[in-house]
């Protein structure tokens, strides 16, 4: 099921970094599992029901934190954030792939269906990804046999000459399916939002090389 994009949690996380960042002093946010109160940045839990994220506090995201630990029902969404340098998509491999658009986001459910989520003047539309073309794509980038599936997602942007290739938690694909959604205007988008599309992009850049700094530090 595709999960609904015009919740105000999608709003929220359309305005936020790409890191989640503690609420304001006062604010009366909880975690969705077990009530707690969210003082810290905090992670999401992915309703696989539902299609529906959930804050959740330090306690019940370690409680999660496997890949069979939800059971059917949830997920941790994961915290890394991976650059693909070097990543193989000619024009032929995107044109197998269906989509009309230059950017799009794609996601492999635990049956292993890919699905394509990508902007349109009509919203946000999706598209089951044909599973040869899949696999050809997958042949020539052998990396994402490690996509995990339901909570991470491959996101492509070669709109405007750009060359934008990551492997992303699929709560910031969300954020930035409401970011298009908010700033989309006409059939080409307008320049604002392919404005915020570049920053979205350069906040997730500065975040992981911030990160490897922090590493490199220990």
């Amino acid at each position: 099921m595709t999960p609904e994009l015009r919740t105000p949690r999608l709003a929220a996380l359309a305005s936020a970094p790409p890191r989640p960042v503690p609420p304001p002093a006062g604010a009366a946010e909880r975690c969705e599992l077990c009530a707690a109160p969210l003082h810290d940045a905090h992670r999401h839990l992915l309703d696989l029901e539902k299609g529906e994220l959930l804050c959740a506090c330090g306690a019940c995201s370690v409680l999660f934190d496997g890949q069979a630990a939800g059971g059917r029902h949830y997920r941790l969404i994961p915290d890394r954030r991976r650059e693909l340098t070097g990543f193989r998509l000619d024009g032929p491999l995107w044109a197998g792939l269906g989509i009309p658009v230059d950017l799009a986001f794609f996601s492999v459910s635990g049956t292993g269906e890919v699905t394509a989520r990508y902007p349109s003047p009509a919203g946000a539309l999706h598209a089951d990804v044909h599973a040869g073309s899949w696999r050809r794509l997958a042949e020539a980038n052998p990396f994402l046999a490690e996509l995990r599936p339901d909570v991470e997602a491959l996101v492509v942007h070669r709109a405007r000459d750009a060359a934008e290739h990551w492997i992303l938690p699929i709560d910031d694909c969300y954020r930035l399916t409401a970011l298009l959604r908010e700033h989309w205007t006409g059939f080409t988008g307008g320049e604002a939002v392919w404005h915020h599309i570049g920053a979205f992009f350069t906040e997730l850049r500065t975040a992981q090389a911030a990160t490897e700094e922090m590493r490199g530090t220990r």
